[in-house]
This record gives structure tokens, sequence and C-alpha cells, in this order.
């Protein structure tokens, strides 16, 4: 037994002692040809690189670590940088490329290379490249391109066949990339990314792979995800932040967390620095996700097409301020069909989503000195048709709006709007209901915007048809209502609340307002909707103002012509002029009052140093 145990461990020796002399000459040859391959795949590197961009890119890097047991390859420090001089003889010659790419890396892995397939068999197996926070300059460039009569069209795996039968690597990844698109004519930064990171899966060149359903240009799937991104507008008004986008190839999906739209300055700063009439936005979207994307469309014509798109808990202020003088500019070209056909790529959603979404359009009134407020609450609906594409258009021009909402904190809304994609004019339709209402909650508006205060009044329902454009709106409005009782109201100075009009509210109540619909023993009465909409009005201003006309028509207010955007700014500037010629005039009194209390102090000063200086005499 004792010898059988002796010889069972001698044999386990010699074992040991051959697998760690292949280890160490495995390890020897690894380490020889390492070092001597080394300067020759350095330089191969950097001619491939040289002689493939045709002389426009040279690599560098601090670096390379290639090992044969692992089959992996570790690069540091690399920088592709393009040839300036080379760029602006192409660019002469109409061959230079619209983007140049200047490229930073720490790192470069590539892991688990089958050394023996690459050399035998002409296949690259590899399990993954990792790229560790690449830093990526996209330099835009204005060029002229020279035709070229002739295109080469074959496939990436037919330009690679001849040197190779298939390329197969499991993954890539970019690992926290940060991605910068320059202007090439200023150097000034036009957009910047910041933490991107795209995952590869399963890339596969072959003979099969490019007629493969299941695959993406070549892969399973290309998703990516890019974490607080941020920038400044144009105007340097807003902030743009989003908390993360990501996406997938194969999901046909992308969706966006945290979107908010952040003014620079509070309301009233902001729309004097401005100038002139301009709506301030106040944008936070919690959810938007795109749907069924085709990626493909997008990658190859730059189209924007996707099943549908959805936004869901989002909130949407828009300011205004009327103390400002209007601009040149017609609003109407910012109607949401208008804005569609401006948009740089061109696009369709077949439908748009609103879930949960809460609009505050708020106007302040510089007679009142008050802010009236509208607010379109828990807006949810589908918008069908989304779309400025012409072969889309050819087929459908119009998108229909079909929406729900709960108005001014107080009655429930339906709305359809029915927008014309093709009309040069901004036309569209809408029509709608209005539940159960307390008229007593239209005060923080109507007294606002309107100086009226609404002492009483139930709405049953009201039902509006109207037909709008760039011009403004034609329509008929049928409110069904009783005990309606109002307060006319005048401005207050000083900042003083507005005050009651005792009189003229009398006769109004008594002689004006109808204070029912349809009145006892009569037909509802229809209210015909007349409105002129200036070229400063927005959207959404002609909406409501559409319904608010609606609203005065029936209830009796109709014979009191309202005032044209003219006469209502002539007003606005007199009322201004008024009160800063009040403030002057209270400056001056002050300034009157002051000096008066000081030449008092001074006589009495002088009064009693007379009556010390005659004490000490005597």
């Amino acid at each position: 037994m004792i010898n059988k145990g002796s010889g069972t461990r001698k044999i386990w020796k010699w074992i040991g002692g051959i697998i760690i002399a292949l280890i160490v000459v495995a390890g020897s040859v690894s380490v020889y040809f390492s070092i001597r391959w080394k300067p020759v795949l350095t330089q191969k590197i950097k001619d491939v690189v040289y002689n493939g961009s045709e002389h426009l890119y040279t690599l560098n890097f601090k670096d390379i670590h290639l090992n044969l047991l692992t089959g992996s390859v570790t690069v540091d420090s690399i920088l592709l940088a393009p040839d300036t001089a080379v760029f602006n003889e192409r660019k002469k010659s109409g061959t230079a490329p619209t983007h140049l790419y200047r490229v930073k890396l720490e790192k470069l892995q590539l892991r688990r290379i089958e050394i023996l397939s690459i050399y035998f068999k002409k296949r690259i197996e590899m399990n993954d490249i990792i790229l560790e926070h690449p830093s990526i300059n996209m330099i835009y460039n204005k060029v002229y391109k020279k035709p070229t009569p002739v295109k080469d069209r074959r496939s990436l795996y037919e330009r690679i066949s001849k040197t190779l039968k298939s390329v197969h690597i499991k993954g890539i990844k970019i690992e926290d990339a940060d991605l910068d698109y320059v202007s090439g004519a200023t150097g000034m930064i036009l957009n910047s990314v910041k933490h991107l990171n795209v995952n590869v899966k399963d890339l596969l060149l072959d003979e099969h792979s490019k007629t493969d359903t299941t695959r993406f240009y070549y892969t399973k799937d290309i998703s990516f995800e890019m974490t607080g991104y941020h920038s400044l507008s144009k105007n340097k008004m807003y902030t743009m932040k989003v908390d993360t986008i990501t996406g997938s190839a194969i999901g046909r999906t992308v969706h966006i967390r945290g979107f908010k739209m952040i003014p620079m300055y509070p309301e009233i700063q902001f729309s004097k620095m401005l100038k002139t009439q301009k709506d301030r936005y106040d944008l936070a979207f919690d959810q938007i996700d795109f749907k069924g994307v085709n990626f493909y469309r997008l990658n190859i014509r730059g189209i924007l097409q996707a099943k549908s798109l959805r936004i869901k808990n989002a909130n949407a202020k828009v300011f205004m301020n009327r103390e400002m003088p209007p601009g040149h500019g017609d609003k109407s070209q910012n109607f949401p069909h208008m804005a569609l056909k401006r948009l740089p790529v061109e696009s369709t959603i077949d439908t748009l989503q609103l879930r949960g979404v809460n609009v505050a359009y708020t106007e302040y009134n510089p007679i009142s000195q008050e802010k009236g407020t509208v607010h379109i609450d828990r807006l949810t609906g589908n918008i069908y048709n989304v779309t400025n594409d012409s072969t889309s258009l050819s087929k459908n021009k119009y998108a229909v709006a079909d929406l729900d909402a709960y108005l001014i904190r107080a009655a429930q809304l339906h709305i359809r709007i029915n927008f014309n994609l093709l009309a040069t004019n901004a036309a569209f339709t809408f029509k709608g209901h209005i539940g159960k209402m307390d008229m007593v909650k239209l005060n923080p508006l109507s007294k606002a915007l309107g100086l009226v205060k609404i002492q009483s009044g139930q709405v049953q329902q009201i039902d509006f048809d109207v037909k709008a454009s760039d011009k403004g709106s034609r329509g008929t409005m049928q409110m069904y209502y009783n005990n309606l009782k109002i307060e006319l109201l005048k401005e207050g100075e000083d900042g003083q609340p507005a005050k009651k009009k005792g009189l003229l509210s009398f006769l109004a109540n008594t002689l004006i307002i109808k204070d029912e619909n349809p009145s006892k023993g009569k037909p509802v009465r229809s209210a015909d909707i007349v409105f002129e909409r200036p070229p400063g009005a927005s959207f959404f201003n002609l909406l409501w103002k559409s319904v608010f006309i609606g609203m005065r028509e029936t209830v009796g207010l109709g014979i009191i012509p309202m005032k044209s955007p003219e006469e209502g700014r002539k007003v606005v500037v007199k009322k201004l002029e008024e009160r800063k010629e009040k403030r002057e005039d209270r400056k001056q009194e002050n300034q009157d009052k002051k000096q008066n209390r000081q030449e008092k102090r001074e006589k009495r000063q002088a009064r009693r140093a007379e009556k010390k200086a005659a004490k000490e005499q005597s």
C-alpha cells in the first residue's frame, strides 16, 4: 500500500511538472512573440489608418499590450486626428467629407481573440471590444461635393470577403463617451452630449448576415444610454435639461426621462428683456416615449417615422405680458401644424398620445396690474397623423386631435381639432363640449383680464363649433346657464385692488345681462363667434378668445363693442404714461416735502444758535 501511494504521488508530480513546464514555455513564447511583434503591429495599425483614410487621418497611441495566451489586445492613450492640410486640398477638389472626427480614447480593449482562427480559417472570432471614455469631436464643414459617376454599392461583407470569410464580435461597448458637434468654420460647439454609453450586441459579418431580418446592420441590437444632458438655447434665455435618454434599434424604442426647458429669468423680467410681446415657456415632461421607430429610414433618408409618441405627466406654462408692445411677426407661423412644417427633419408620427398633461396660459394685464391664468389640467387624448412628410401628406393631409381635459379647474372639456397640414393660412377647425360649471370659478380670469367679477351663475353645458385660420375665427356657440349676476370693476391705483362700479353694475345686470339661457318659455339662444385675430395672438390665445367671445355674446355683452388690438394698445400706453406721470409727481412731491423739512430744520438750528449767542453775550 505504501509503495502504491508513493507511485501515485510521483505520477502527479510528473503531471504537475509537465503542466508547469508547458505554461512556462507557452508564456515565454507569448512574451517573445509579443515583444517581437509589438513594434511591427504598432506600425502596421498606424499604416492601415493612414493609408485607409488616404492620408486624411493619423493614429497615435502610447502603448500596445498583446497577450497571445488570452487572445487580448490593449491599446493605451489613443488619438485619432485629421490632417487639416490634406482636408483643405480635398476641399478644393470637391472630394472632402462633410464631417471630420477627432477622437481621444483612454483605453481600447479587444478581448478573447481566437488567433488561430484568423490565421488558419480567415475568420475573426472575438468576445468583445471595449472603448473606455472616448472624447469625440464631430466637426461639420460646408463643402462642395464633386459628382461621382460610379458608386461602390457592394455590401460591407463583399468588400472584406477577399481577405476574411467572417467577422464575429459578441459585444462592443462604448463607455462614458463625450461627443461635441463642432462648427468647422467658427470652432464653436453647436451641440454637446456627455456620458453616452453604447452597447452593440453580436456583430456578425458573413455571407448570410445581410439578409438576416432579425439583425440591425449586422447586429442583434444597438442600444444606447445618455445621462445628464443640458444645453443653453441660442438666445441664452432657456436652459434645456434631460435626465436620461435610452433607446434600442431592435426594440425600435426611444425613452426620454426628465426633459425640462427652464427660463433663465422670472416672468416679467423675461418679457421685458425680449422688448416685444413674446410667449415665455416653462416646460417639464416626466416621460417621453417613442415606439415603432424606423431606425433604418432615419439613418438612410434622415426621416423620423414612429408608430407612436407618448407624453406622460407633463407641465407646460406659457406667459404673455400685454404691457410690452406687439412685435412685427405673425405668430400664426407658430401654430402647431405650421411649426410642424418647419421641422428640419421630415417626420411622421402615427399617434401622438397625451397622458396627464397640465397646461397653464397666463397673461399680465397692465390695466388691472394682475395676471389671469387659463388652466387646462389632466389633458389626455390622441393626435393622429402628425406629419410633415410629403409622401404621408399625399395620402392624408389632416391631423386630428381628440382630447379631454379639466378646464379652468371648474369643468370637464372635450375638444376635437382638425388641422389642415397643407394649408398656407394655418386653417383648422375645432368643436367641443364643456360640462357643468360654477361660473364664480371664472373670477381669477375674468377679474384680471376683463375687469368683471361674477357674483353668481351656473353653466349646465356649452357647445361650440368653430372654423379658424391666421385671420381669426368664425363659429357658433350654445351655452346653457342660469342665475347670472356680475359686477363691473375699475382698475385700482398704486397696487390697490380693483373697485366695483356700483351704478354701472346695476345697469348691466338690469338692462344688458341676460341671466339665463334658455329664457323661460323661449328656445335656446345661439351666439355667433366672430374674432379678428391680431398678428401677435398665439394658437392658444385664438382658442380661448373664440370661446370667450361666444360666452360674451350669449350673456348679452356683445352689444358693448370690444376694443381692437390697436385701440387696446393705445389705452395701455395712455394708462402707463398716466401712471408714470403720477409716479414722477409723487416723487417730486416727496422731494419737495423732504426739502421743506430740511429748510425747517435749518431754521430751527439757526434760531437755537442765535439764542445761544445772545445768552453768551449777556
